[in-house]
C-alpha cells in the first residue's frame, strides 16, 4: 500500500500542475518518479508496466543504458554548435540513417511536427523546381483522420474539429481523401499535386490499418502521376509495427520518410526527413534551418538509439511478440469490445463505450495505457518487453474487463 505521505505528495503535485500548467492535456493521475526498461515507478512507490511508450518514443525502453551512455559521453564534450559550424557526430548520423532507410540524404530536425513542416516545404519546392507547378499553386493530398502534429499548418489540414477549433485561418494547398481508398487518391490528383502525405497506420485516429495492398496501389498511382509519396513514420517507424519501417510491410519505398520519437529512444528530441538528393537537394543555404537540428548531442543519441534497434533485433521482436499479443487479446470476450486490431506491438482495442474508465482501471491494476479518439485503448509497450511481462499485461487487461 502507498504510504500516506507519498499520496499527499502526489495530490500536491497534481494540484500545482493544474494551477500553473496549461490544460491542453488530460493525463491519468499517476506521477512517474523514475523508470527503467518497461517499468515505471510512481512517487507513491507503485510499479507500473508502461504500455504506451510515450506514444512509441520509447521503443528501446526507458533509460536504455547504451543510449544514456552516448548522451553522457557527448554531453561532456560538446552539446550544441548550431549549424553555423560543423560537428563530428552529424556526418556519421546522416549517413547511417540514410543507409538504414535506403535513401541518399537526411535533413535533421528536433520534433516530429518540425520534420513534417520541413517535408511539406521540401515537396512543395520540389513541385515548383522539378515538376513545374505554377508558383504558389502546389497541392498536397492528405488523409482524413490524419495526425501529423500540432502546428497551425498541420492543424489546418486535420479533419478533427477539436484540433482546428479557434486556430484559423489556415494554410491553403491541402486536399483530403478517405484513408485506405486508393481510388479516391487517384481522383484527387491534379497537375498541381506535388505530394501525398500519409501515415501507414493511423495511430492517433485509433490504430486504423488500411486494406492490404493499399500502400502498393498508392505507390503505383503516385509514381504514374509523378506525385511524391511522403510517409509519416514518426510513430510507426523504427520497429514498432514489426518492420524497421511500416511501409516495408508491403514492400513499398516512399519518396520521403519522416521520422522522430524512437529516433532518440525517448532520451532527447530528434527528428529527420530522409529522402533523395533530387528532393532534399532543393534546399540551399538560408532556405531552411534549425538552431538545434543536427546538434552533436542529438546525433550521438540517435546513433546509439538506431544501433539498439538493429543489434537487439527490436523489429523482429515486435513482429513475434505482437502476433502473440494480438492472438491472446482476441480471446477476451466482452460486450464492450467492438474490435481488437494491430500490427507488431501496436494494438488498438476499440470499445462500444468510452475507453477512459478502462484506462483508469488498468492504471489501478499497474498497467499504463491511454485512450485515443475516446473509444480506443492503445497498447504499445517498449519493444524490449519480455513475453513474461507481456503475458502479465494480458492478464491485467482480462481482469479489467472481468471486473
Amino acid at each position: 500500500m502507498p504510504d500516506p505521505d507519498s499520496r499527499d505528495l502526489a495530490e500536491e503535485l497534481i494540484a500545482v500542475e493544474d494551477r500553473w500548467g496549461a490544460h491542453n492535456y488530460r493525463p491519468l493521475d499517476v506521477i512517474i518518479d523514475h523508470a527503467s526498461g518497461v517499468w515505471a515507478y510512481g512517487v507513491d512507490g507503485r510499479r507500473y508496466l508502461d504500455c504506451l511508450s510515450a506514444y512509441s518514443a520509447l521503443n528501446q525502453g526507458h533509460c536504455h543504458p547504451r543510449i544514456l551512455q552516448a548522451l553522457q559521453e557527448q554531453a561532456a564534450r560538446v552539446t550544441l554548435t548550431s549549424r553555423a559550424f560543423r560537428n563530428g557526430q552529424l556526418p556519421r548520423f546522416v549517413e547511417e540513417l540514410a543507409r538504414l532507410c535506403g535513401m541518399e540524404m537526411v535533413l535533421p530536425m528536433n520534433t516530429g511536427a518540425e520534420a513534417v513542416e520541413s517535408a511539406i516545404k521540401a515537396v512543395r519546392r520540389w513541385g515548383y523546381a522539378r515538376k513545374g507547378i505554377p508558383h504558389d499553386h502546389a497541392q498536397i493530398i492528405v488523409c482524413e483522420n490524419n495526425f501529423h502534429g500540432r502546428t497551425t499548418t498541420i492543424s489546418g489540414f486535420s479533419s478533427e474539429p477539436l484540433y482546428r477549433d479557434g486556430f484559423g485561418p489556415f494554410t491553403p494547398g491541402f486536399v483530403s481523401v478517405p484513408f485506405g481508398d486508393a481510388e479516391a487518391l487517384a481522383e484527387a490528383i491534379t497537375p498541381n499535386t506535388c505530394a501525398f502525405l500519409f501515415e501507414p497506420i493511423q495511430c492517433e485516429a485509433g490504430i486504423l490499418i488500411p486494406p492490404d495492398g493499399y500502400l502498393r496501389e498508392a505507390a503505383e498511382i503516385c509514381s504514374r502521376e509523378r506525385v511524391l509519396m511522403a510517409a509519416d513514420e514518426i510513430q510507426t517507424g523504427l520497429g514498432r509495427t514489426g518492420c524497421m519501417l511500416a511501409c516495408q510491410y508491403e514492400g513499398v519505398q516512399p519518396d520521403v520518410y519522416i521520422l522522430g520519437k524512437a529516433l532518440s529512444g525517448g532520451v532527447y528530441p530528434v527528428s529527420a526527413v530522409v529522402s533523395s538528393q533530387e528532393i532534399l537537394g532543393v534546399f540551399r543555404p538560408g532556405s531552411h534551418g534549425s538552431t538545434y537540428g543536427g546538434n552533436p548531442l542529438a546525433c550521438a543519441v540517435a546513433r546509439a538509439a538506431l544501433r539498439v534497434i538493429e543489434e537487439e533485433r527490436l523489429a523482429d521482436r515486435s513482429a513475434e511478440l505482437g502476433a502473440w499479443l494480438l492472438y491472446e487479446l482476441r480471446k477476451i470476450r466482452h460486450p464492450h469490445i467492438k474490435e481488437i486490431r494491430g500490427r507488431g506491438l501496436l494494438i488498438g482495442i476499440e470499445l462500444m463505450v468510452p475507453a477512459r474508465s478502462y484506462c483508469e482501471r488498468l492504471k489501478d491494476l499497474g498497467l499504463l495505457c491511454k485512450e485515443t479518439h475516446d473509444y480506443v485503448i492503445r497498447l504499445a509497450p517498449p519493444l524490449i518487453i519480455s513475453q513474461e511481462d507481456l503475458a502479465w499485461a494480458v492478464g491485467q487487461v482480462r481482469r479489467a474487463f472481468e471486473e
